[in-house]
């Protein structure tokens, strides 16, 4: 039975991921931020308290696996807050930089150096086609600086930790799972965009991300993919051209 590690699933898509995953017949272990959990499945294995934005993350996620050997980890934590040009915030802009570009360094640090991943196994952060600046067209709209760099910066960390882990045969790859009703893109406004941008809900996104993880293979570790394909990626067509393919290959 496969073993997976969803961290990040108190709500939205690392909730769903975990009970996706727990479907298919895997052992999951989720972690959440607080001592309040959502209503996961029978059997699925809450780790409670990880804030990731902290550096002692990644050895409490350890210490709370007992000795457990993950096939699959799924870093879906995330945090999103607006700025602007004209109203820079430097505190958003670090929390947003630590909990995800930081985090899943540190943390697949740990998981690797106290021996639980598995080998082969396969380590998935969850970005944003917002992290690539090849589709940061003049189209786009501006602001957003941290939510954008954080994520560039996350893709940079992946590409860098699959060069790591390579021969260990770990599998690093980024994933843009769609734009998602979810209540961290309602926060910042974005549910004024959901029905022009195609939003989906966490459910149907995290089923398209867990089917192409599963069939990930190691040729293709230190990639950036959207498994739903260029739908609600606005700059994909301006950028990519037409006809593009599902799942899509995002440039970085």
């Amino acid at each position: 039975m496969p073993c997976s590690l969803v961290i990040g699933a108190s709500k939205g898509l690392g909730f769903e991921l975990a009970k996706r995953l727990h479907s298919l017949g895997h052992t999951v272990y989720a972690t959440t931020r607080s001592d309040k959990s959502p209503n996961f499945p029978q059997g699925v294995k809450v780790i409670q308290n990880i804030d990731v934005g902290i550096q002692s993350a990644g050895s409490s996620i350890c210490d709370a696996l007992g000795g457990s050997k993950l096939d699959l980890v799924f870093m879906s934590a995330g945090l999103f807050k607006m700025d602007s040009f004209n109203k820079p915030d430097w505190e958003a802009h670090l929390d947003m930089y630590k909990v995800v570009s930081m985090a899943p360094l540190f943390i697949a640090h740990h998981l690797v150096q106290s021996g639980s991943m598995s080998s082969p196994s396969k380590f998935i952060i969850i970005t944003s086609e917002g992290g690539s600046i090849s589709l940061r067209t003049g189209e786009e709209s501006g602001g957003a600086y941290g939510h954008h760099a954080s994520k560039a910066a996350a893709n940079m960390v992946g590409k860098v930790l699959s060069n790591d882990l390579y021969d260990k045969s770990i599998t690093v790859a980024m994933i843009h799972p769609g734009f998602m009703k979810t209540d961290m893109t309602k926060s910042v406004g974005f549910d004024q965009f959901y029905e022009s941008g195609g939003a989906v809900e966490p459910s149907e996104a995290a089923a398209s991300t867990v089917d192409f993880v599963l069939k990930l293979t190691h040729d293709k570790s230190g990639t950036f993919w959207a498994p739903r394909g260029p739908s609600g990626i606005g700059g994909a067509e301006r950028v990519m051209g037409s006809d593009l393919s599902t799942p899509l290959q995002l440039p970085w």
